[in-house]
């Protein structure tokens, strides 16, 4: 892979991230499902807390590798 590959690719996902930020912010109410969903593991006790979204992670990979195949395939 030569340097313009790799730098056309990093702006590309410099340009995802920043359309992706601009819309959290503006948009944060509609990903209130994440880390809430069935499968993501909580536990509370006293000053205890474990936190770890497996369901949560488990989306978030298969919508990464649909975009990822999406931008292979049309680019």
């Amino acid at each position: 892979m030569g340097q313009t590959e790799t730098g056309k690719y990093i702006i590309l996902a410099g340009i995802l991230i920043l359309i992706l930020g601009i819309i959290y912010y503006y948009f944060g109410n509609l990903f209130s499902w994440m880390g809430k969903l069935p499968g993501d593991i909580r536990y509370d006790s006293g000053s205890t807390k474990v936190f770890f979204p497996i369901t949560t992670c488990i989306v978030i990979t298969v919508l990464l590798n649909l975009v990822i195949y999406l931008v292979k395939r049309f680019l």
